[in-house]
């Protein structure tokens, strides 16, 4: 996800951590960016870990 935030952009990016076999054991994470004008990141943190198979459970 992208949004715009007071002074530039911000996005979530999902990245795999560690693949494993099966692929659903695999840990995930998210990772909040911000990039600066060139697009280069000037910040960022990782705000959720998680194994692929996981679900969200509702609110």
């Amino acid at each position: 996800m992208v949004r715009p935030i007071e002074g530039g952009w911000q996005a979530d990016v999902e990245v795999v951590e560690l693949e494993r076999v099966p692929s659903t054991t695999s840990v995930m994470a998210t990772y909040r960016v911000a990039p600066d004008k060139e697009g280069g990141a000037v910040a960022y943190e990782r705000i959720r870990r998680y194994t692929r198979g996981q679900i969200d459970r509702p609110a």
